[in-house]
């Protein structure tokens, strides 16, 4: 798990691309394995979006943070921290796993 918590919105393709993982705001969020930042990025509301990428064609997608830790073409290795969770109400991180442009459902990978 990239942030301890509870999962408080599960993954659904139509609707949610990732699970929303409650945790309290700075809260240290880690990289779910091994790979590259491929791209540092910001959401419509100014908030940071970590992308990495991994073997196998896998991209993980992390979105809530701040205090970044990391920048593009960083490499990671898993469980470093890559920022904490934002201050937001409710506090959360959004995870997603994605193959290429679909997602996938994270609990497979995380289990």
């Amino acid at each position: 798990m990239p942030v301890q918590g509870k999962i408080i919105r599960g993954y659904d393709k139509q609707k949610n691309q990732g699970i929303d993982i409650a945790a309290p705001a700075g809260t240290s969020v880690a990289a779910a394995a091994t790979g590259t930042v491929a791209a540092v990025t910001k959401d419509t509301d100014q908030v940071p979006i970590v992308v990495i990428r991994h073997d196998g064609g896998l991209l993980t997608v992390y979105a809530g943070l701040d205090g970044l830790k990391v920048k593009k073409g960083d490499t990671v290795s898993r469980g470093q921290p890559i920022g904490v969770v934002r201050k937001a109400d409710p506090a959360f991180l959004h995870f997603e796993v994605r193959k290429g442009v679909d997602s996938l459902d994270p609990m497979g990978f995380l289990q």
